[in-house]
Formats: C-alpha cells, structure tokens, sequence
C-alpha cells in the first residue's frame, strides 16, 4: 500500500475540475492502455491525490477504478460528483456520503413480478468514523461561500439511467425496495465493487446534490446546482482524504498492547561491525516517518508540519490548548517552516531546537507529544 496517495475519481468534468481546484504540484501520468491522471499534493498536510475521470455508468467506472487502484495502490479510493436526492429533507447543495452502495438493477423476472436481488456494499468502518469526524466542524467548508453545506449519512442507489422522476416505473422501483437510499446516481457501485476485489480496499463515495431526481432536472441543471454541488462534494473529500491519510500513516506506525489503545514498549538495539554503522535506532515511532535520501525526509518533514498544525488547531479549538500555548506552538511552527525552506546547516540546527521547544509547549497532550516526537525522529536523520 502506497501511504499518504489517494485515488479521487470522477464521472463528469466539472466535477474532475472541482477536485482540481485543491491539487496543487500537478503532473500527467499516463497509464500504458491510454488513461490518463493527474497526480498532485492536496492541503496543507499535502497529501498525493491521482485524480481520474472515468465518464458516465458504473461499467466504465469498474474498469477505471481498478485501474487506478492497480496503478497507484493508493491507500482509499475516492468517488466525488454530484447525484439526485430522493428525500425531501435533503436540500440541494447538500453532501452526502455513502454508507451503502445500491446495485439496485440487479433482479429476476418471474411470472408474478419482477422480484430485487439486492447487491451492496458498505463503507468500511474506520472510513466511516473519519469521515462523521470531518463532518463535524465546518473546516472543511471553509473556502466555500454561504453557509456550510449539510452532510448526510446514508445508503446511494447507483443504476444504469438517469432518475427525473418522482412517478416512473423506476422511481416506484427504487421507493418499493430501496427505500433507505437517500441519493441516486450511475457509478458508484462499480467503484465499490473495483475497491471489494482489491483486499477491501476503502471507499468512500462523496456526493453533492444537484437535483431532486424528480423531474426538475432541466430547472436545477439552468441554476446551475450541478458546479455548485460538484464544488460541496469536492471540498469534503479533499477534507477526508487528508484526513484518511494521516489516520492511516498514524495507525501503520503505532504499535498496541493487549488492550488495544496503548503503544507497546519496546527496546532496539543495533550492533555496527566492521565498515558498518547505524543509520537509525528507534524505539517508538508515531506518525509518517520515512527513512530515505534527504529530500524525501524533509519533504516528510513539511508534510508531518502541516499536518501538526491543523491538529494543534483542532487541539486548541477542543479546549485542550490555551490562547497563549497555541500562539506559542504556531509561533514555532512558522520557525520550523522557515527551517526547512532556508535547509541549510544552521537552519538544520535550528529547526531541532524549535522543534525541542514545541515538544516541550504539547508535553501534556499525548498525541501531539507523540507527533512532534516523530517529526523529530525524521529531523535528526538530515544530513
């Protein structure tokens, strides 16, 4: 698994142009059958992003999704675009996030009816647990104008034609033996089915609402709801696949005991003979360390900076951190971030003393104790 990369696709251009607007650094990768992505480094803690577009129908949506995840063995696959809600509680502009995917055309034609063989897929746990954490707080909105979009939690029917209408027979289908869904769209199942046959990998499908799936298409498509929702689904999956990345950087590294939520201790001793010498010794390690040439350790460093940051931001919002601490703990972090931009011999030298001090201002909390430990780890490794 390739840590710190998420796959992010797309059915539509507009909605391949709203991921982009948070990519930065981007370059084409060509994939050898002809399919093009762009990879580049999203947020402040930037993490990789391959972005796709994969077109309309959840066949192509298979092909391309299992492509993607063959290619860059991301660590979650993303779906982002915009769908038509099927609850009236659900306003246009909303979010939802998938916790079932619906292959509702699946059926068996009988003498007495027509008769659903429901297929589906959940999202996984952990998935779902960060993604009701971004939920949460209005960060993730943060760029958008207006208010913040809600966000739903519940089950997307993913067909094969496109829903406008509240009476058809495919409306009445949908109602009779899906009753839960609270969206409905064409490509998620096979981006589901794609992350299944790939040791489960996680996804997560994010959807803006554009319509009402109720005839009103042309009305909501003309005041321009598709951009906007694309532009809502978008900016929430930026969020959590941040947010999936560090999790999953952080729980690779963390070691439990018996009861599941402590580090266990441990004890490293390494022995150089001869022409050898030892490069690292490390006991308990937190966070997304990598032991590589220096460009790859301080491009870890800026990112595990960025990523501090927006924790000691949270930490400070939850209580957790005073007004004078955080100011004090950003004030160093501006000094670590000058650091490694200067990356010099002294900036080097430099940059482990501010680092000290910060380890010293978020002694009392232990994640971020933990994380500044980490990043130091990866400081002392500069040559």
């Amino acid at each position: 698994m390739t840590s710190g990369l998420v796959v992010i696709l797309t059915a539509l251009d507009l909605e391949y142009a709203a991921v982009r607007e948070h990519l930065a650094e981007l370059r084409l990768h060509r994939h050898r059958a002809g399919t093009r992505f762009e990879v580049g480094r999203m947020g402040r803690t930037g993490c990789q992003v391959a972005l796709g577009l994969v077109g309309k129908g959840n066949h192509p949506a298979a092909v391309l999704a299992e492509r993607a995840i063959a290619e860059f063995s991301p660590t979650a696959a993303l779906f982002v675009g915009v769908a038509g809600g099927l609850w009236p509680s659900i306003r246009l502009g909303d979010v939802v996030v998938g916790t079932k995917i619906y292959a509702y055309h699946g059926g068996t034609s009988e003498d007495d009816g027509l008769k659903a063989r429901p297929k589906a897929w959940e999202i996984p746990h952990e998935a779902d647990q960060i993604a009701h954490h971004v939920a949460r707080y209005d960060d993730w909105a943060h760029e958008l104008p207006g208010a913040t979009p809600a966000v739903h939690f519940g089950p997307i029917a993913a067909g094969e034609i496109v829903q406008d209408s509240a009476v058809s027979d495919q409306a009445r289908w949908v109602r009779q033996h899906y009753n839960d869904a609270v969206a409905i769209e064409m490509e998620a199942a096979g981006v589901a089915q794609a992350g299944h046959l790939n040791h489960a990998l996680p996804v997560v499908v994010v959807r803006g609402i554009s319509d009402r799936a109720n005839g009103s298409k042309t009305t909501t498509d003309g005041e321009n709801w598709q951009p906007k929702a694309a532009a809502h689904a978008a900016a929430f999956a930026a969020a959590l696949a941040q947010e999936l990345v560090t999790e999953t950087a952080a729980s690779g590294q963390r070691s439990t005991g018996t009861g599941g939520s402590e580090p266990m201790g441990m004890a490293n001793q390494n022995i150089a003979r001869g022409n050898a010498r030892v490069g690292v010794q490390a006991g308990q390690v937190y966070g997304n360390v990598t032991v590589g040439p220096d460009s790859e350790r301080t491009a870890d460093l800026a990112v595990g900076i960025a990523d501090l940051r927006d924790r000691l931001k949270r930490a400070h919002r939850d209580g957790q951190l005073d007004e004078e601490t955080y100011a004090a703990a950003e004030s160093e972090l501006d000094v670590a971030g000058e650091c490694l931009r200067e990356d010099n011999a002294g900036s080097r030298s430099a940059l482990m003393v501010t680092l000290k001090r910060l380890r010293g201002l978020v002694a009392d909390i232990t994640e971020l104790a933990a994380r500044v430990a980490a990043i130091i780890a990866v400081a002392r490794g500069l040559s």
